[in-house]
């Protein structure tokens, strides 16, 4: 496969789907978009950020709740020759003012609940921001703001799209700063487009007649693939919504009237929804797949998921860096516990700590090399070295493989342990726990006993009105592992510290034992 040397992703976007213009690309919490008007809008807006003064190569920060108006902008941007950066939208004033100059973005694109967190940061340092484009205002707008729907309604669509190579810079992703400053990572038009003809075609078998909806938000790398790559590049339909996706939230969407038949969730929303009182019935639903991202999913709720549902969830491992998912379990072929099968097209190699392959059954660090990587992260030559290295990426996590070759992980890098001069994967601890009927959601860190030695401690939310104690658990794990693995410390929590994805936040529960 190979791309022409003129490529632009959203007009590859918009060719594909000249020919179902009627159809219903998006569906968020305001009506309907076809793909005809999704077109006509981005194209007007692309119009419209030119004329304002908005360059081929600038940067436009992109902070947006889910809605239509997000692939708006996003596409408009791409089809303008401009980089949209996407950003979370639950995080601070300080977080955007970094972002804003960092990025050096001269324009913004901002949802109106969250133009005041936009305008606190662009009070609190310099950047060089000139413009706003203010969709769903809720407020009278200051000067240098315009309302999204007039500034795409003054445009004639722009006649052709910026004459992009399949290696320009597209858009960038903010990587997680959980270890310092987030990271500005850049991708290419080629890159998701990769993505779709690696993963969301030949993996997930997407089809027209698809409708997706995603609790990962699109300004997640897993979330925009999910709800505007994969799905656009077949002519499927989106549902999309602002809210966060509670179980409720998700099963209101999964009930409607466009219901999904493909879920994207994470293992933690799923572990919610199947204890939530108001699941759904299986014939209140039309799904034919989920899939899980963001973190391993413990096969103990996948199985619970499938004898309720009927349906499988397929779980894989993406990054930001690699834009989408290149490990991954098949549809009817599921190996519970493992994280699946490299994709084709995509080289994976384990290493150990003296960079050479691991044998299988043992841990190494999982290098990837695959055509969809970012080519670096913004003004970070350091960090860009040691995680791009040699047409390889670093991923951070720990893995083993097994003799027919699929990968199960053994955690982060930073959150494995050493019990008993043995390392030990705080998930294997974790997903044995959660197989215990009482159990919701576990953690486990290392502390150190009272003579300085490591030792695995959990922490264990129960399930609403279920009861278990410590003694309990500690017998089930040993059952079920090897004894050195058994949590010496267990403690009761409400909940666990999370990322915006939903990610358990280790490093806090760190913390919080050496106050």
């Amino acid at each position: 496969m190979s791309l022409p040397d003129t490529f632009n992703f959203a007009e590859h976007l918009f060719a594909l789907n000249r020919g179902r213009a009627q159809k219903t690309a998006y569906v968020d919490d305001r009506g309907a978009l076809g793909y005809g008007q999704l077109e006509d809008r981005a194209r007007r807006l692309a119009a419209a950020l030119l004329s304002d003064g908005v360059q081929r190569g600038d940067r436009v920060l992109l902070l947006m709740l889910d809605s239509s108006d997000w692939p708006v902008c996003f596409l408009g941007g791409l089809y303008a020759g401009v980089v949209p950066v996407a950003v979370n939208t639950l995080l601070t004033p300080d977080d955007y003012a970094y972002m804003l100059e960092h990025s050096g973005a001269t324009a913004a694109m901002v949802s109106g609940a969250l133009l005041p967190a936009l305008q606190a940061a662009m009070a609190k340092g310099t950047n060089q921001v000139r413009k706003l484009f203010v969709s769903q205002p809720t407020a009278a707008l200051p000067e240098n703001a315009r309302n999204l729907d007039s500034a795409i309604a003054a445009q004639q669509p722009l006649a052709s799209p910026a004459g992009t190579s399949p290696e320009d810079h597209a858009f960038w992703l903010y990587s997680s700063g959980s270890t310092g400053k987030p990271k500005g990572t850049v991708h290419t038009h080629a890159n998701p487009w990769w993505t779709a003809e690696l993963y969301g075609k030949p993996v997930l078998g997407l089809t027209e007649n698809d409708v997706c909806f995603s609790a990962a938000k699109m300004y997640f790398a897993y979330g925009l693939g999910n709800a505007l790559t994969f799905p656009l590049s077949v002519g499927a339909t989106v549902l999309l919504m602002a809210e966060r996706p509670t179980p409720d939230a998700t099963f209101k969407r999964w009930t409607g009237a466009h219901k999904p038949t493909v879920f994207f969730g994470a293992p933690t929303g799923f572990a919610g929804m199947l204890a939530s009182p108001h699941l759904p019935a299986r014939e209140a639903v039309a799904l034919r797949m989920c899939s899980s991202a963001g973190e391993a999913l413990p096969g103990e709720i996948a199985q619970r998921f499938k004898q309720h549902f009927g349906c499988e969830i397929v779980d894989g491992i993406g990054s930001t860096e690699m834009l989408h998912i290149f490990i991954s379990n098949r549809p009817g072929d599921i190996r519970y516990g493992t994280t699946g099968r490299p994709v084709e097209g995509y080289e994976i190699e384990l290493r150990g700590e003296d960079g050479k392959p691991v044998a299988v059954g043992e841990v190494g660090d999982l290098y990837i090399k695959g055509p969809s990587a970012a080519i670096m992260y913004w003004g970070n030559p350091e960090k860009t070295a040691d995680t791009f290295r040699e047409g390889w990426t670093k991923s951070g996590d720990k893995y083993s493989r097994d003799a027919d070759g699929y990968y199960t992980y053994a955690g982060r890098s930073d959150d494995m342990l050493k019990v008993s001069g043995i390392y030990v994967s705080p998930f294997e601890v974790e997903a044995t726990l959660m197989q215990h009927p009482s159990v919701l959601e576990a953690a486990v860190i290392g502390k150190q006993d009272a003579d300085g030695l490591t030792k695995t401690k959990a922490f264990v939310v129960r399930k609403e009105g279920r009861s278990v104690s410590e003694d309990e658990l500690k017998a089930f794990v040993k059952e079920r592992l090897a004894p050195y693995k058994y949590p010496r410390f267990i403690e009761f929590v409400d909940e666990l510290p999370k990322t915006a994805t939903g990610k358990i936040q280790r490093f806090r529960l760190r913390e919080r034992e050496k106050v």
